[in-house]
């Protein structure tokens, strides 16, 4: 569908606001789903499908002037949308009913999809505009031109027919330039696409002095430092928290508003959308959100949203926004800090789960509760993730009295995010991950309240304290490992939160490590063979990740109390080198890691009788039984094995030679280095304590 600009501005200068409705309507109906490609990714469909053609020799797509057509029919269309969303902001400006702004913001979310399409959304006077109909203030965002509006009109009419023109001339020049070969016209085709990106959008859009206040999509990033390079935008998922069933048929816009949505709040949820996608795919748009002080506006809406003065809905998206601007700059988060974000948002989780309080930092949690709803476990989700937004730098530092409280409180509320459900897995799922992580930020002697509450004759217990979120975040950590989706992501987190819980608190450490490391029995198996949790585990000792693979092995060592020899005997030598290696520990057991400030008692480890009947077989380094082997030098003279002893070092000094191998050795510090620096190492000593013993010698006689 062509896109009827002209069409759309006639009805706006007759006032005919059905008119326009009718035109924006189709548009919407026609890109509801579109994410618009750029150049770049054009190019990149035309290589595949060249690739494609020379494979198979077949030509099942469009000949190269269909391609030529295509292209530029998509040009015109990026023409077209840069010039209607100029058009709309200075539309939206003028007063506009409620159901036509309405359907105004949601082409502006639309065409705001576009990174070339953010000029005119990007503005002082556009980002006031939406944020004054998203509620976030209350000012007159004041207009940007002193021209009437029939004149702004006229004038960008007049940009869209020379634009029109110059294409016209392009194209003509175009036909006398076409060649024989298909590489000629190719070469056309690039140059038009460029040219017209690079003038001819340039040109229509400057000629109205919203054009010239504005920059153009690509003005704005090299004024501002962005790239020229804009990637194809992905589609991200569906919300899912409307409750209702999809219907077939069922318009993408019908089924994200609810019934019974005022005109004010659907008015609001879309103008928040808009600022969400500009937000997002504009990094002056977020400085600028910055330099307008419009996190100001935004908190405050969240303190009332608080008391039910915003529907759901729209409190979602006051989330999400306040989400990116956190997640994107780090000032604004610093800014919601130290405003008190932290007690707002707070008070925000304990109004969507509907808190009820048992204790000072104790919530009621009622085993038979309905489960969350899905409006508000997404809602909590948005929440959590602000929340570590503004707090992840807080975990090693030492918390005053007063924030100790506050995190105190926020950490009781998170127990409910770990052991209620909500009404899908997939959305309890979710809430359980971001809930892990806000836990894993936040400083480590406020998570003591998660023990402290008072254990339940049918509650998990260890010598007497409440280990039900314990055991919560185990089976949240045994369902992320059989899963094997986004590892790190998705692991990395609960292993650490693990890993600092156990070693601080001895009962945390023995409940997880009877769950994870029981005493061993079997050793005819390799320990990262099998289904269990420790086998997983020690998998990913070995994991190509670094940062996962040290946080797993973190997490057995703990449970091991950093014991270099217990360690080796659940793990063998060859999965445990890494971290040992890292820590210093290969030589044995060394001084403890920077930092750790763990206190573990002397008990030894006990073995069981299966593990002491085949003790003295284990290979230490598979960490099994190993079946015996032939002795190879059984039946050799001794001249013989000194012949072959002989015969492997030439076979090894050949190699080093070669720089094939290189011999390492341990050094004092536990650490592996080359064995020629280790050999120099030792004559030093050597000749440093030889001159240290004459020196002595002398004084002596001296005497």
């Amino acid at each position: 569908m062509d896109l009827d600009l002209e069409g759309i501005i006639q009805c706006i200068k007759q006032g005919d606001d059905s008119g326009v409705q009718i035109h924006l309507q189709a548009f919407n109906k026609e890109f509801a789903q579109c994410f618009f490609f750029d150049s770049e990714e054009r190019d990149r469909r035309k290589q595949r499908k060249l690739e494609e053609f020379r494979k198979n020799k077949v030509r099942d797509y469009a000949d190269s002037d269909s391609d030529c057509e295509q292209f530029e029919q998509e040009d015109r269309g990026l023409v077209l949308r840069q010039n209607l969303a100029v058009v709309l902001v200075r539309f939206i400006r003028s007063g506009v009913r409620c159901p036509l702004l309405k359907v105004s913001l949601r082409t502006l979310r639309i065409l705001s999809r576009d990174k070339k399409v953010l000029g005119p959304l990007v503005t002082d006077g556009a980002l006031l505009t939406l944020a004054k109909l998203a509620g976030l203030t209350a000012g007159d965002p004041g207009d940007e031109s002193a021209e009437p509006d029939s004149e702004f009109y006229d004038h960008v009419i007049a940009s869209l027919a020379e634009a029109n023109a110059a294409r016209g001339c392009s194209d003509e020049d175009g036909g006398d330039v076409e060649g024989d070969e298909e590489g000629d016209e190719e070469g056309g085709v690039e140059g038009d696409e460029h040219g017209d990106e690079g003038g001819d959008v340039e040109g229509a859009d400057s000629g109205g002095p919203d054009g010239a206040g504005w920059p153009g999509s690509h003005s704005v990033d090299e004024a501002h430092g962005g790239s020229e390079r804009h990637k194809a935008l992905e589609r991200g998922r569906r919300d899912r928290r409307q409750s209702r069933p999809q219907r077939e048929g069922e318009e993408e816009e019908e089924e994200e508003e609810e019934e019974g949505t005022a005109g004010e709040e659907a008015q609001r949820k879309e103008a928040l959308k808009v600022l969400c996608n500009v937000v997002y795919n504009s990094t002056w748009a977020q400085e600028r959100f910055s330099g307008l002080r419009l996190m100001r506006g935004l908190s405050e809406r969240l303190s009332s949203g608080a008391s039910g003065s915003s529907s759901p809905s729209v409190q979602f998206y006051e989330l999400r926004l306040l989400f990116l601007v956190t997640a994107l700059r780090r000032e604004l988060s610093t800014q919601l800090q130290q405003e008190g974000g932290v007690s707002i948002l707070t008070a925000a989780v304990e109004s969507c789960l509907g808190v009820q309080w048992k204790d000072q930092y104790e919530c009621v949690l009622d085993p038979a509760a309905p489960p969350i709803s899905l409006e508000a476990s997404q809602r909590v989700i948005e929440i959590l993730k602000i929340l570590f937004n503004i707090t992840y730098s807080t975990h090693r530092q030492e918390p005053s009295e007063d924030d100790a409280a506050l995190y105190r409180h926020l950490v009781a509320m998170l127990r409910l995010c770990l052991m209620r459900k909500c009404l899908l897995p997939d959305d309890t799922d979710e809430l359980q991950g971001h809930t892990v992580n806000l836990l894993s930020a936040l400083p480590l002697q406020c998570l003591d309240v998660l023990l402290t509450v008072r254990a339940e004759p049918d509650s998990t217990q260890s010598p007497g304290v409440n280990m039900e979120c314990v055991n919560a975040l185990v089976l949240f950590m045994e369902r992320r490992l059989e899963s094997g989706d986004k590892m790190k992501e998705k692991l990395t987190p609960v292993f650490n939160l693990l890993t600092e819980s156990c070693r601080a608190h001895r009962e945390t450490r023995r409940y997880i490590r009877e769950h994870i490391l029981p005493p061993l029995r079997d050793a005819s198996h390799r320990p990262e063979e099998g289904s269990t949790v420790k086998s997983r585990l020690v998998r990913l000792m070995t994991h190509l990740d670094t940062d996962l693979k040290h946080s797993a092995a973190d997490l057995i060592f703990v449970l091991c109390k950093e014991n270099v020899s217990r360690f080796v005997k659940y793990t063998g030598y060859g999965n445990a080198a890494g971290l040992l290696a890292t820590r210093g520990l290969l030589g044995g057991q060394g001084p403890a890691a920077p930092g750790s400030e763990a206190r573990y008692s002397s008990d030894s480890d006990s073995d069981t009788e299966e593990y002491l009947r085949v003790k003295d077989r284990i290979n230490p380094v598979t960490g099994r039984v190993e079946a015996q082997q032939p002795d190879p030098m059984e039946g050799m003279t001794e001249e013989e094995k000194e012949e072959e002893a002989k015969r492997l070092i030439m076979l090894f000094n050949k190699l080093s030679r070669d720089e094939i191998i290189q011999p390492m050795g341990v050094n004092s510090e536990g650490k592996l280095v080359p064995m020629l620096g280790l050999r120099d190492n030792s004559l030093a000593e050597e000749v440093k304590s030889d001159s240290e013993s004459g020196g002595e010698a002398e004084e002596t006689q001296e005497e």
